[in-house]
């Protein structure tokens, strides 16, 4: 099953980052294929420009922009170099450039779900966590509108082709691990580590097959969720019906620590895990004083790939 991957680009090193991260990933991965896109902000645009077509557009561009334009389609060829050096074909990888006609987050999300993409995947800014959220940059823009896609952030330069997936028997947890399921279909080569923190402020884990039925069936759900260890074996089930070795699943559960987010970020670190696989409540769920986990390992999480699974 092809896996199409929309992948924001400005030219910068975080968007090397990003390209770098995929590349090392996904090369041995045919089906999986990449969009490139890069969008150009112009402040000069009169308005209604949202209304205007791509010529039309072109036709009101100052210097400035124009610049912006010719420097975005150069580094498209670069970073089209760039898979092919790790290993995707030509006809794996689409580029597009134009212009912004809405805020550039707003733009990304858009083109997201019209695309019918798997995942977005954006590059993280070297701003530090807490500027971000304050500055509002375009990748928190994202995050806040975009809860019906899940989103790759890649903060540095990632290596490790090892993940590591926080579980809790909650809906977005299980369909975290369905996305990365469905994502490495068939790969032999991942390690995948299961990980369950009971710190002191984390909620208790547990899972109810009911409210899975709708998503795999009741059979399936009471086959596998009904066991003593269907904390794990539900998960591991899932990326083994889905073509992954069972030997290359693990289990990790700790109670260490306060907060299963700094516990999170603290294994990544500790086992060198190049991506963090998660999930996140919804839009309308009240998260509390201390928000939610997927948030603070968002915002405190460096040098790693994170999953976003809404």
């Amino acid at each position: 099953m092809e896996k199409k991957i929309l992948v924001a680009v400005d030219g910068s090193t975080y968007s090397n980052n990003a390209v770098h991260y995929l590349g090392s990933l996904f090369s041995q991965q045919p089906e999986v294929k990449v969009h490139l896109l890069s969008l150009i902000s112009c402040s000069s645009l009169p308005p209604g420009k949202e209304w205007m077509d791509e010529l039309e557009l072109m036709n009101c561009l100052g210097p400035e922009a124009q610049k912006k334009l010719r420097s975005a389609k150069t580094y498209m060829k670069s970073a089209t170099a760039k898979f092919e050096r790790l290993g995707l074909s030509p006809e794996r990888i689409t580029t597009e450039v134009r212009l912004a006609k809405q805020a550039i987050g707003i733009d990304i999300v858009n083109e997201a779900r019209q695309g019918l993409f798997d995942a977005l995947v954006i590059g993280r800014r070297g701003l530090t966590k807490l500027e971000e959220l304050v500055m509002g940059s375009i990748s928190e823009v994202i995050l806040k509108k975009c809860h019906d896609l899940p989103i790759w952030i890649i903060d540095g330069k990632v290596d490790s082709s090892k993940f590591l997936v926080p579980i809790d028997g909650s809906f977005c947890s299980m369909m975290a691990v369905d996305h990365l399921a469905h994502i490495l279909q068939d790969s032999k080569d991942c390690k995948i580590t299961l990980f369950h923190s009971s710190a002191m402020l984390s909620s208790a884990g547990s899972i109810t097959p009911p409210d899975f039925y709708e998503q795999w069936g009741r059979q399936w759900c009471e086959e596998h969720m009904s066991r003593p260890d269907s904390l794990f074996h539900a998960p591991k089930q899932l990326l083994v019906d889905n073509g992954i070795p069972a030997d290359n699943i693990s289990w990790l559960h700790t109670s260490k620590g306060i907060e299963a987010s700094r516990q999170i970020l603290r294994q990544a670190l500790i086992d060198d895990y190049g991506t963090i696989v998660i999930g996140r409540r919804g839009k309308d769920i009240k998260k509390g004083i201390f928000r939610g986990v997927s948030d603070r390992v968002v915002l405190m999480g460096e040098q790693v790939a994170i999953w976003i699974v809404g």
